[in-house]
């Protein structure tokens, strides 16, 4: 094979190779993390040095700064998270993303092959899940210092090349251009973490003297602010079509990046000389790595601690940039809170299901209030709302259950999320029929008005009585499913206890009004259509009961701020 194509296949080959590891150790570390995952994302709320914190452990176990800074814009444009709090995570997320750096200035290349046997021999053998993603996790370091052996193994022969040389002393002399390379470099790659790792190796080659750098950290400064601007645009792709809060975070997060290049590239020989002397003193080439990762690691120490006390003018210049429009009716068959680019991170995503899930709810819940109305006022227009939010409910029905499908196919669910999310799947079946026993209560009221059933004043009223048990029945539901609100439960109970006499009353006092002359027996069929109706409403709001009783609590999805 031609030695030029060999450099290129060798270097994309080990560059895929530690991209897969690096998303393999994510997604294990997560998993095998479980609780702790979900736990460090309810510090987010709390303050904006726990915001910055919270930003950066996540970051460390995701390898990441784009995932946590996609993982934010999706909490933000769902509202569960405001603005500065996002920023907040953000600057964490950027000091949390210098771990991988750290982890690779590391010299293990006489382990790499150890990692991977004995992270293999703990995911085979091992049948505890937990387990298994330790193995795993194990093994996904080994492939990604396997691919970063493979990369510095193939530029070896880059560090002979006259041509080549020239073109980095270009890049090194030039501060601007190597600010431009290292922002290509992860437009490209689209992950900042394996642009400085490719950085790390490509700056340990030997010049012509053996023991100075090709490249030198002055030069490879500019090369990693680049990198840094580059992860910002995988925000800015995130941030398309949501809402305007998500676009100022992602917009946030690119100022914070593009400052710091700006700032920086002003005192790159001097901010050099400080690395070298804060670093391992030895042979450029085999401390080099090392200085780069601590370079990384201090600017954006460095930009955090100049930004905190200056987040409340960040969140002004951002919503400058992009103010607000006008208010817009939500739909509600729009979801509010799902969002597919967190669905590589299952704690955040069952957040937004399990928020989703209420707002489901709560349509569903208005729903039954219009029919509760209509039966007394027999408002047309309200009847053809609830028709209306009852096709619209199906679509947000779907719109969840996809969503979920998608969470269960990608396999990032621990086994404990999954049987909590299977239990959420049965919430969403109760909310459901809620509604669509909502829109058959409506067409009732519909076919009475358009045939024209004359229901004795007694039945309408006692129709009515049963309504508001079943609205008071299904608010407590939701209650205590979003709360978990004893109290409502009890009174769930009690209600449905009332709600079955009242049925019972109904069905007798209908057939004494039939025998008396006071209502048409052709109206008993219609009549005991409603009943049931109301029977089973009643029976789904005691589900839900149940399910918050004895199977699924809300607040292991959701944590609530300042707990």
């Amino acid at each position: 094979m031609n030695e030029k194509v060999e450099i290129i296949f060798g270097l994309f080959g080990g560059l895929a190779i530690f991209i897969f590891g690096m998303n393999l150790m994510s997604e294990c570390l997560q998993k095998a993390a479980g609780e702790r995952m979900k736990q460090i994302l309810g510090l987010l709320t709390r303050n904006r040095l726990l915001g910055v914190l919270a930003g950066a452990l996540v970051t460390a176990v995701l390898q990441s700064s784009s995932a946590t800074t996609v993982m934010a814009i999706g909490f933000v444009s769902a509202g569960l998270m405001t603005l500065p709090q996002a920023i907040s995570i953000i600057f964490g997320a950027n000091i949390g993303t210098t771990i991988t750096a750290q982890i690779i200035a590391f010299k293990i290349t006489d382990y790499i092959y150890v990692f991977i046997f004995v992270g293999f021999i703990i995911s085979f053998v091992c049948k505890k899940e937990r387990m298994k993603n330790i193995g795993l996790t194990l093994f996904a370091f080994g492939l990604l210092f396997l691919g970063i052996e493979t990369m510095g193994d193939v530029m070896k022969p880059l560090a002979s090349s006259p041509v080549f040389t020239s073109m980095i002393a270009k890049v090194a002399d030039i501060p601007v251009l190597g600010i431009l390379v290292g922002t290509l470099m992860t437009l490209v790659v689209q992950s900042s973490s394996a642009t400085i790792a490719v950085l790390q190796n490509f700056a340990s080659q030997a010049g012509a003297d053996g023991v100075t750098s090709i490249l030198g950290l002055a030069g490879a400064i500019p090369i990693l602010l680049g990198d840094n601007i580059g992860t910002t645009i995988t925000a800015l792709l995130a941030s398309i079509g949501q809402s305007k809060d998500a676009k100022r975070t992602a917009l946030a997060h690119s100022l914070f990046n593009i400052s710091g290049a700006v700032l920086f590239i002003w005192f790159v020989k001097p901010y050099a000389a400080f690395i070298q002397y804060i670093s391992p003193s030895g042979a450029e080439v085999d401390v080099i790595s090392r200085q780069i990762a601590n370079a990384h690691t201090i600017f954006n120490i460095t930009m955090t601690i100049l930004w905190i006390p200056l987040l409340g003018f960040m969140v002004k210049m951002v919503m400058k940039l992009i103010p607000d429009g006008k208010m817009e009716e939500v739909d509600p068959a729009t979801p509010l809170f799902l969002d597919k680019n967190v669905l590589s991170q299952p704690a955040a995503a069952l957040k937004l299901v399990a928020k989703e899930t209420l707002h489901c709810g709560e349509v569903a819940r208005t729903m039954l209030q219009d029919v509760c109305r209509t039966v007394k006022s027999e408002d047309t227009q309200l009847l053809a709302k609830v028709r209306e939010y009852g096709t619209a409910m199906e679509s947000l029905q779907g719109e969840i259950n996809d969503y979920l499908a998608d969470l269960f196919s990608s396999g990032a669910l621990t086994e404990q999320q999954a049987t909590e999310t299977a239990k959420l799947m049965y919430v969403l079946s109760d909310v459901e029929r809620m509604g669509s026993l909502s829109v058959e209560m409506a067409e009732a009221v519909q076919e009475k008005l358009d045939k024209g059933y004359g229901y004795s004043k007694e039945a309408m009223h006692d129709l009515e009585e049963s309504l508001k048990q079943i609205d008071k029945m299904y608010t407590n539901a939701l209650n205590a499913l979003a709360k978990g609100d004893d109290a409502a439960l009890q009174k769930i109970i009690r209600h449905k206890d009332e709600v079955l006499d009242l049925d019972i009353k109904m069905r007798k006092s209908h057939m004494k009004r039939v025998t008396e002359g006071k209502c048409k027996k052709s109206l008993t069929a219609p009549f005991m259509r409603i009943l049931h109706c109301i029977d089973r409403m009643g029976n789904s709001c005691v589900n839900l009961a149940e399910i918050a009783m004895n199977q699924l609590d809300f607040e292991y999805f959701i944590a609530e701020d300042g707990k």
